[in-house]
């Protein structure tokens, strides 16, 4: 039976790597599918990861419609065995449904990839669906490490390495870069707003000594 499955994980821990190793894997055994994804890194209509590797995709706005586009590939005569969806986390609820239409209803296997929660720990709405509908949700094993070597549990947003923890919920950036920029940290050093840049910062800020140091010995 066709399934619904959700692959998630934080940011620069390997999603959009699957979804392209995913798609190769199907296609290599001959089945056929369609790539979607949206706010690509690497810009409109290609699903792209950091190790270097992208393929063609369509890309999805709002008002894409999942179930109408598969329809119309079908009715074409075109044969369709599996969806990708990267970049899931930005779908609307209701295309989620339209995903959970594709899977029960003409019985073709939907493989959603993306992260769970926002720069303020708030779940995604599109992830937040997938979480209720989805066969299997699968948390990716590959881990990101926050910068004290923990294991990343959060997205943070920062600018100018300085965390910001309100502003639009959807903001692309990518991983260390630019003035705007996203990164991996653990809860701990999430909550207390403790990003790379600010550690490294009051490492190499002079530490008060736990003592009166007076190299003169004028004050012996």
């Amino acid at each position: 039976m066709a399934q619904l499955v959700f692959f998630s994980g934080t940011m620069d821990c390997g999603k959009s790597t699957l979804a392209l190793q995913t798609d190769h894997n199907h296609a290599s055994r001959g089945r056929a599918g369609l790539v979607f994804t949206q706010h690509d890194r690497a810009g409109s209509s290609v699903l792209s990861s950091r190790l270097g590797l992208t393929a063609p995709a369509i890309e999805v706005d709002a008002d894409f419609d999942f179930r109408a586009c598969v329809v119309e590939h079908l009715s074409a005569g075109r044969r369709l065995d599996y969806v990708i969806c990267d970049e899931a986390q930005f779908y609307t609820p209701e295309q989620v449904d339209q995903l959970a239409e594709v899977v029960d209803d003409l019985g073709i296997d939907v493989f959603a990839f993306g992260i769970t929660t926002d720069f303020r720990t708030r779940l995604f709405p599109g992830s937040a669906r997938l979480v209720e509908l989805a066969d299997r949700v699968e948390v990716l094993q590959v881990a990101s490490l926050c910068w004290c070597g923990q294991r990343a549990t959060h997205q943070a947003r920062t600018v100018d390495g300085v965390i910001v923890r309100e502003g639009e919920q959807v903001v692309v950036g990518d991983v260390g870069e630019g003035t705007v920029a996203y990164e991996v940290l653990c809860r701990n050093h999430h909550r207390r707003g403790v990003t790379a840049v600010a550690a490294q910062r009051e490492h190499q800020s002079p530490q008060p000594l736990p003592f009166d140091a007076d190299p003169t010995g004028a004050g012996s």
